[in-house]
């Protein structure tokens, strides 16, 4: 799932913090040029004035907006933005005074020089804060695969690192022309042509790919990239396509914006807006904070059943692959014995998943505590309990913490697992994994076929909004607890 702009906050969260420092600074100095020097905060009034122009100033950034963009805008359109922002911020002072009462006991100069010095004082700190940011750019995190031929190549990728203000890294070109000779161009190795680049990107760490062709170039037709873009959709990978090369895709989503100098077609299974993704990121934080919280009392009581039933690590750490194949350690509380990997070969054939790419046995001897009793009799321990009351998923919160996973998702697949994965399996991954999610919440111990689950996923990315994350948590809770009342 595509998230336009979904990192504005976090990516311009020191634009926000320097705006309300300006405003913060404003307020005082409009207070001194019209009472003299004095602390305007020890005023109720004018102290109430400083708390809600905080919050106002927080209420407009989130719903208009006004950092979107900010790095590629000029100098007029930041002025616009910046006047804009003011005016909003003078009408909501005017409002509280007049709901508050407190109209006669405020000086109206103090208010109408407090925009006059806050729209100068923040257009130089924006302008100088954009040009430090221009002359330090890095490569962001986002990894993005140029399409491109011998013509273009070398003017998209600088494109894109002229462009970049710290949003993307270059996984690679994909050069049309299947010529060995050309191994890099511009410091960018060539990693595929036209026909492996599917494979490529299958295996890799893409999150967006930039089709970026002249309009009398390389000679691709049609049907070829809409075979490319279709399958570079259908694994989750979003596609951003110049506009004079514009494919429809019917059924997904497309909209048009910039990457790099390019004007582009972009497609994707869905995408969130601004804030959207900022709701999302801040129910991950807060739920991820709660969640260390709650595994911090858990490892006082948890630890030592551990331990005691099988000496070593509390925690077990296992590479998955995260979001568009990114991959990073997830954590458990260790439920499994110490060679629970090595013996995993001797179980396969009692895998209750079909096809391979998923494991699940329902009775597994690799957990702590559970053994198979002569007459058949399956005794179970401490594993098993914490299993089945998902006790083990908690350390996973830290994972949240850390942007690796989020609250909701779809769940991260071993290494071994994704290898195996075919092209539309990987459209699962088009999402940062998630501790649950919908087929998690859909009977997981009856679904016994991948493809079930591939398409529980497929459908929760194209049909993603709060409201489904919501219940998607709640009914987590409700089994989780269900589960709990049943041991």
């Amino acid at each position: 799932m595509y998230r336009r702009d979904a990192k504005g906050w976090l990516k311009h969260l020191d634009f926000m913090v320097l705006d309300l420092l300006t405003l913060q600074i404003s307020f005082v100095l409009s207070y001194i040029l019209r009472h003299g020097i004095h602390n305007p905060y020890a005023i109720p009034v004018y102290a109430n004035m400083s708390i809600f122009l905080t919050l106002f100033d927080l209420v407009i950034i989130f719903f208009t907006e006004p950092f979107r963009n900010i790095l590629k805008r000029g100098y007029y359109l930041e002025l616009e933005a910046i006047v804009q922002q003011a005016l909003l911020l003078e009408a909501f002072a005017v409002f509280f005074l007049f709901a508050s009462k407190s109209g006669e006991n405020y000086s109206r100069a103090s208010m109408f020089l407090m925009g006059l010095v806050y729209i100068p004082m923040s257009y130089v700190i924006r302008i100088i804060w954009k040009s430090v940011l221009k002359k330090n750019r890095r490569e962001g995190g986002r990894s993005l695969l140029i399409v491109s031929d011998l013509e273009e190549a070398e003017k998209a990728i600088a494109s894109i690192r002229l462009n970049n203000y710290g949003t993307y890294r270059i996984a690679g070109l994909v050069l049309l022309e299947d010529d060995p000779t050309v191994p890099e161009i511009g410091g960018v190795n060539v990693v595929a042509n036209l026909t492996t680049a599917i494979d490529y990107a299958q295996k890799q760490w893409v999150d967006e790919v930039l089709i970026a062709l002249p309009e009398n170039g390389a000679e691709v037709s049609e049907n070829d990239l809409q075979v490319l873009m279709r399958d570079f959709v259908e694994m989750g990978i979003t596609v951003h396509l110049s506009l004079n090369q514009v494919v429809h895709s019917p059924g997904r989503t497309q909209i048009v914006e910039k990457v790099g100098d390019y004007t582009v077609l972009t497609t994707s299974m869905n995408y969130a807006t601004t804030r959207q993704a900022i709701l999302k990121h801040t129910m991950d934080i807060l739920g991820g904070l709660a969640g260390c919280l709650i595994t911090a009392v858990l490892f006082v009581f948890v630890a030592p059943a551990i331990f005691i039933s099988s000496p070593g690590p509390i925690f077990f750490a296992q590479e998955r692959i995260g979001k568009n194949g990114r991959r990073f350690k997830m954590y458990k509380f260790r439920s499994m014995y110490l060679d629970a990997e090595a013996r995993k070969k001797e179980l396969l054939a009692q895998n209750k998943i079909n096809g391979g790419l998923m494991f699940k046995l329902d009775f597994d001897p690799r957990i702590i505590g559970n053994k198979i009793l002569p007459g058949g009799t399956r005794k179970t321990g401490v594993g098993q309990f914490i299993r089945n009351t998902s006790i083990d998923e908690f350390p996973q919160f830290f994972n949240v913490l850390k942007g690796d996973m989020s609250l909701v998702g779809t769940r991260p697949p071993l290494v071994s697992e994704f290898d195996a994965y075919q092209l539309h399996h990987r459209a699962r991954m088009a999402v940062k994994p998630g501790i649950t999610g919908l087929w998690q919440v859909s009977g997981r111990s009856e679904i016994t076929d991948f493809e079930e689950v591939v398409r529980l996923d497929t459908q929760y990315i194209n049909n993603w909004s709060m409201g489904l994350d919501m219940r998607i948590l709640l009914q987590t809770v409700v089994a989780v607890l269900k589960r709990r009342g049943s041991i």
